[in-house]
């Protein structure tokens, strides 16, 4: 009977202990800190002004206010609406919300 490799033409991929050590690390597996810098990165590059907002309210309930405020209401507290988030944008706004969650009195590395 063909195995799945056959049917897809790509060999099954198989890691050993080797391998392991040396892949790169998901994002999901990073440290917060990182994980945190990187999701404000993916903000920053097309919303400068929500990552400025986040980085003076983080460590406070108000950070995570804002956050659901920009998701689910709408426009950024300060005049601006619009239409939604590109899907990259939206992703890094809730991982953010769920790692501030986890660490409420951290602040990001660039807020130092």
């Amino acid at each position: 009977m063909p195995t799945s490799s056959e049917f897809s033409g790509f060999p099954i991929i198989s890691y050993t202990e080797e391998h392991l050590q040396t892949r790169p690390t998901p994002l999901h597996e990073q440290p917060k800190r990182t994980r945190i810098d990187h999701q404000l990165g993916v903000i920053g590059e097309q919303h400068e002004h929500i990552v400025k907002i986040i980085l003076v309210l983080w460590g406070h309930q108000e950070c995570l206010d804002y956050i659901r405020q920009l998701v689910f209401d709408g426009g950024d507290g300060v005049g601006r609406s619009r239409v939604g988030f590109k899907q990259v944008v939206l992703s890094a706004l809730m991982d953010l919300s769920n790692l501030h969650e986890i660490a409420p009195t951290e602040r990001p590395a660039a807020d130092r």
